[in-house]
């Protein structure tokens, strides 16, 4: 037996009031978004114009749009108009945002303080609850592809092979215009390369000789043997094509080029912040380097508490800056680093001593190698070696003798200067078999340098992370920020920035980490027990009844 079904059967419901289930996210997505500072908004507002939507009411759209792997425009207009979530949020006040709306507030700078906002409301509310404290953050980065076309890239290498070849020619052009006596610009006579503003004024000087000449050879009788006024013309009017076509636009071009590259070696004609970079998504395994930017995220409980896009692909030089990101937004912020051993160098080890105050669990990049067997085996290493502190030398473990030599400083790719202390073999010659040993191969003396700073920052670095706390803090890395990478591109299915433009991804990458945080504050406020367990509370009770935490 089943229910008689009719679509045309007449009814009279009245649903006057819907609202959610208690554990929706749309209840945590209302009450952090209510949550943001009203100066803020304020200062998104513009004084003049037609009125414009809510702010919040957008941005509650983008979230819940994006927690449902919702990212065009279109779609989520589609979506307002079918969704019941969607309908809520918008109310009975006003009409729904057509995509071009969404898309603007999306892609707007004044958006940002808004992304900003949102998250300093999110991090306050986890303090409250005791999700969040100054004990530590960690730190880890992903690559994200833009909106770009992978064969769209512009290298630095090639510009500045290229150009070079193009200022030579230019230079011949402009002598054979001084012997064909036009009157051209005055340069010195040491710069030869020209710049696209002093070809442009050789573009107008050949355009007045020639057009003096148009009028000259009309006034001129024929001539038996030619006109030496018009060889003289089709030789400027071919100066002048190869200018206009061939060498000021190329000028143009590589002027253009140099000033978008800034300090990186590559960027997308199509999304020109977009930098070429490998991503950890390659079907084709060949290492393909396609057009992206660098996501740094800090978290603790596996929220992400900051982030900041990146247009330089290695991780390196990213922390000190992310770093000074977080600690403008909130002073004081924590009392240890932790991130993986792609962050350790003596720059960043140094400025987190001296500029932040910070304690550092970053393992530098031979620390899990000096710990085995084989190295501390290996006759090579000077950590191996015997050092006489009284009389500053190194003894190898063939008993050659390393003395005091000479101070070095060196500047690495970046500028950084390094201070180091060069040692040499001591001369024995009284000895052939040992002088041989302390000579190369070529007869010069043996020498090493050593950069003391570096060794005290790595000791510095490996006496945290092996004492119990930093061992303790350390272990949780992985657990603690490896999910949000894994749930961002699996669960939400963000591989790939909708919009263009360093501004805009930075909006929508804020967007996408804080739908993920929501999704998983909802599942601890709905599901008590997966609270995380802290010290002197009972296990099976939390210490804040969450079930509505967000209803108010």
């Amino acid at each position: 037996m089943q229910m008689n079904y009719t679509s045309n059967q007449p009814t009279l419901k009245l649903n006057l009031i819907w609202q959610p289930q208690s554990t929706h996210v749309a209840w945590a997505i209302n009450a952090i978004v209510n949550d943001i500072p009203t100066h803020v908004i304020k200062a998104n507002l513009a004084a003049t114009g037609r009125p414009s939507y809510p702010p919040q009411l957008l941005l509650k759209l983008f979230l819940f749009g994006y927690l449902r792997r919702t990212f065009s425009g279109r779609k989520l207009v589609q979506m307002a108009n079918e969704n019941l979530v969607m309908r809520w949020f918008i109310g009975n006040h006003y009409a729904i945002p057509s995509y071009r709306t969404l898309n603007r507030f999306r892609s707007d700078p004044k958006t940002k303080p808004l992304i900003t906002g949102l998250f300093t409301a999110f991090r306050d509310y986890l303090t409250m609850i005791g999700l969040f404290d100054e004990s530590a953050l960690f730190i880890d980065g992903t690559k994200i592809l833009a909106d770009a076309n992978k064969y769209s890239f512009v290298w630095r290498r090639a510009v500045e092979k290229a150009e070079p070849r193009l200022d030579g020619k230019t230079a011949r052009l402009y002598h054979e215009l001084v012997d064909y006596q036009v009157n051209v610009p005055q340069l010195s006579p040491k710069r030869q390369a020209l710049t696209a503003k002093e070809l442009v004024k050789l573009t107008t000087a050949l355009t007045i000789a020639i057009n003096d000449l148009n009028k000259r050879v009309k006034q001129e009788k024929p001539k038996r043997g030619g006109s030496a006024l018009k060889r003289r013309r089709r030789k400027l009017k071919h100066f002048l094509h190869q200018l206009t076509s061939d060498y000021l636009p190329r000028k143009q071009r590589y002027e253009f080029d140099k000033a978008t590259f800034g300090d990186r070696n590559s960027f997308s004609k199509t999304d020109l912040d977009a930098t070429f970079m490998r991503m950890k998504e390659d079907p084709m395994l060949n290492g393909q380097l396609k057009p992206g930017y660098n996501l740094q995220v800090a978290s603790q409980n596996q929220f992400a508490l900051y982030y900041q896009l990146f247009q330089r692909p290695t991780d390196t030089r990213t922390l000190i800056p992310f770093v000074n990101h977080i600690f403008k937004q909130t002073p004081n912020a924590i009392h240890w680093i932790v991130a993986d051993a792609g962050y350790g160098s003596e720059t960043n080890y140094q400025k987190l001593t001296d500029d932040f105050q910070v304690h550092y669990l970053i393992p530098y990049g031979m620390y899990e190698k000096e710990q085995t067997r084989a190295y501390h085996k290996d006759r090579r290493k000077v950590a191996n070696w015997h050092y006489d502190e009284a009389n500053d030398k190194y003894t190898d473990l063939d008993g050659i003798t390393f003395t005091f030599h000479n101070y070095s400083t060196r500047h690495d790719h970046y500028g950084y200067k390094k201070q180091f202390k060069t040692y040499r073999t001591v001369e024995y010659f009284e000895d052939p078999k040992r002088e041989k040993l302390a000579t190369t191969k070529k007869g010069n003396r043996r020498q090493i340098s050593i950069n003391y700073n570096w060794l005290y920052f790595k000791n510095r670095a490996k006496e945290q992370l092996t004492s119990k706390i930093g061992h303790a803090l350390y272990v949780r890395r992985k657990i603690e920020i490896e999910p949000i990478f894994a749930d961002l591109k699996t669960y939400l299915k963000f591989k790939r920035f909708s919009v263009r433009g360093l501004t805009a991804t930075n909006n929508e990458m804020g967007i996408a980490l804080m739908a993920e945080n929501l999704s998983k504050l909802s599942k601890i406020a709905g599901q008590p027990h997966l609270k995380p367990k802290k010290s002197g509370v009972n296990r099976h009770k939390p210490a804040i009844d969450t079930t509505y935490l967000f209803r108010f």
